[in-house]
């Protein structure tokens, strides 16, 4: 614990957010600096509460009283090597987590919970700033080797996992630059991509081999995996999005999500973006229909953009101010969250149900034709409610189905799940030597979950691959021939 009565005596401080009017203006992350000061006095309100809820309301399992009691007392760098015990990568959940520690805090029945995101992140940055964080390459080698298909925070926590338990582990990544849905889903204002940068050098460092433009199962084969690995870990992501089938939906200015937000995370790398493939909310009236996280990434872009007005609907209820009486302190509360992008403008509606899109005589998208509902799961519509919006761009946020089938998981002849995903018994699919973390594997969720993922499927590969004999051909190609 911190302070025995800290919790008493300091109130919950957070970063100051950079004036609007300036972060719209930018793509640099949205808060100010925060002092070493507050920083111990916020770890300060750790309380003794016995039995730390967060622990299990981490998916990691962070071990979040130590460190904040380490950041109070000022030992920094105990709390960096504890903060690393459990987390790879802290510099990103400590940015891009909805945190679910902190709605499990115990500090939280009562009072305004700990600032374990906003400390966490605090560590890490100290950890940098000091050269404490370096590579830690493994004393010695397995001769085992691993074949990990995707960049994103599973696969790379995976991937150090797995290399400083002396495999040689190799990454393949479909896109031009490592990093997943971290380098090309999230925008730079909640994630600056150099703090990816510094990571994948001391992977690097580490002996992590690191291969772009490795589309596996397309442009790379199969048969180039199973016959050469070991072990082969798929952590592509949930990639398939959910579309909005209605009428009109094939009128030109209606996109996925993501096809717009990589787009501009591309503008930011220096690269060229075709103008006749360009999606852009410059100067137009915008629509974002999905109410989640990536609706806000893309309600905050299309700020940064400049777009003329943005609206963003969500079929569901307005979720209540406070924690709703359905979700009970330690479960992660059902409530309204308002995200920084949400306070540089635009309009958030809720319990709208899209009926139909129209357009002009060119093809492109000019009307949404809606209607307001009532609660689930019949969404029965409200009579007399429907109403029509002006719309040059339209963005589908409203999340994604699983991971695309066809191509590699179809030719790897892995079995699903009933919702789509590889299915597994401990990380690994029905075919022997081919397992599965993160999003491909659970569904669609948080980086913090992915980075867990990727955690146990890097021991359960480790504990597959000390089973082998030395001199043991690999499983894998003999399993499917």
């Amino acid at each position: 614990m911190g302070k025995i009565t800290g919790f008493l005596e300091i109130e919950r401080e957070q970063p100051v957010r950079r004036k609007i009017e300036d972060r719209v203006q930018d793509w640099f992350e949205i808060y100010e600096p925060f002092p070493e000061e507050k920083q111990r006095d916020q770890g300060a309100r750790c309380m003794d509460c016995g039995v730390p809820f967060c622990h299990t309301g981490c998916p990691v399992n962070n071990l979040i009283p130590d460190w904040n009691d380490l950041v109070y007392n000022g030992r920094w760098q105990s709390a960096v090597r504890r903060l690393h015990a459990t987390n790879n990568f802290p510099e990103f959940t400590g940015r891009i987590c909805p945190a679910p520690c902190e709605a499990s805090c115990v500090l939280g029945i009562t009072s305004p919970p700990v600032s374990i995101k906003l400390i966490e992140r605090s560590i890490v940055e100290r950890g940098w700033d000091e050269g404490w964080i370096h590579p830690e390459p493994p004393e010695h080698n397995t001769g085992k080797r691993v074949a990990v298909v995707g960049s994103g925070p599973s696969g790379l926590a995976a991937a150090q996992q797995l290399r400083r338990a002396g495999h040689s582990v190799t990454v393949f990544e479909k896109n031009d630059r490592i990093g997943g849905l971290l380098r090309y889903g999230i925008p730079n204002f909640k994630l600056e991509k150099h703090f990816i940068d510094r990571r994948i050098e001391q992977m690097r460092a580490e002996g992590v081999t690191f291969l772009t433009n490795a589309h596996v199962g397309v442009n790379v084969p199969v048969d180039a995996l199973t016959g050469h690995y070991d072990a082969i870990l798929l952590c592509g992501g949930s990639e398939h999005p959910r579309n909005l089938a209605i009428p009109g939906r094939e009128l030109k200015g209606i996109h996925y999500a993501m096809e717009f937000l990589p787009q501009q995370n591309r503008r930011n790398e220096g690269d060229y973006i075709d103008p006749a493939a360009s999606i852009c909310a410059a100067d137009k009236h915008v629509l974002i229909i999905g109410g989640g996280d990536t609706g806000a990434d893309c309600l905050g872009t299309s700020h940064r953009q400049g777009a003329k007005s943005v609206h963003q609907f969500e079929i569901m209820p307005k979720p209540p101010e406070l924690r709703a009486a359905s979700t009970p302190w330690p479960l992660w509360p059902l409530q309204l969250r308002t995200e920084s992008a949400h306070e540089e403008g635009g309009i958030r509606d809720w319990s709208i149900n899209s009926i139909q899109f129209t357009g002009d005589e060119n093809g492109e998208v000019k009307q949404l034709h809606a209607t307001r509902v009532g609660p689930p799961p019949k969404f029965e519509a409200i009579a007399s409610s429907e109403f029509t919006l002006d719309v040059d761009l339209v963005l589908l946020a409203m999340g994604f189905l699983g991971p695309v089938r066809n191509g590699m998981i179809e030719q790897l002849g892995v079995a699903l799940d009933a919702r789509g995903n590889v299915a597994t018994t401990d990380y690994m699919s029905s075919v022997d030597g081919i397992f599965a973390a993160g999003d491909m594997r659970r569904g669609q969720s948080l980086v913090v979950w992915a980075i867990a993922e990727g955690r146990k499927a890097a021991a359960a590969v480790d504990g597959y691959l000390v089973q082998k004999e030395a001199a043991q051909p690999s499983q894998i190609h003999r399993a499917r021939a």
